[in-house]
């Protein structure tokens, strides 16, 4: 499995288009390994799921997504955790990990 989240300023950011970078971490018994720091192409409608698809990532968790681009995501077989809090990503997936992830409100309203 590979997990995906949005960062801004070195946390999961509010709102998934407009995010600086996105940690991208395989999940390998249990635990991260190789986790990286990507720049993600420019933010254009549909762009964005076929790049992390590209880089197989299966979890997309994100505070705030639009609606469209929650059903690209799917489209591409990627499953979507919206509510995400802002914290470190590596705090983040852990927490998923460990069943702990309190996922809240989608902080995106379109």
């Amino acid at each position: 499995m590979k997990i995906g989240l949005p960062v801004t300023n070195g946390v999961v950011s509010s709102h998934f288009g407009h995010c600086e970078k996105f940690y991208v971490a395989e999940i390998v018994d249990g635990k991260i390994e190789n986790p990286k720091m990507l720049t993600p192409p420019p933010h254009e409608p549909g762009v964005i799921p076929k790049w992390l698809g590209e880089k197989e990532v299966t979890l997309v968790l994100a505070g705030g997504i639009g609606s469209r681009a929650v059903g690209l995501f799917e489209r591409f077989g990627m499953k979507v955790i919206i509510g995400v809090p802002s914290d470190k990503p590596e705090t983040i997936v852990n927490d998923y990990l460990n069943g702990t992830l309190k996922s809240g409100e989608n902080s995106c309203d379109h």
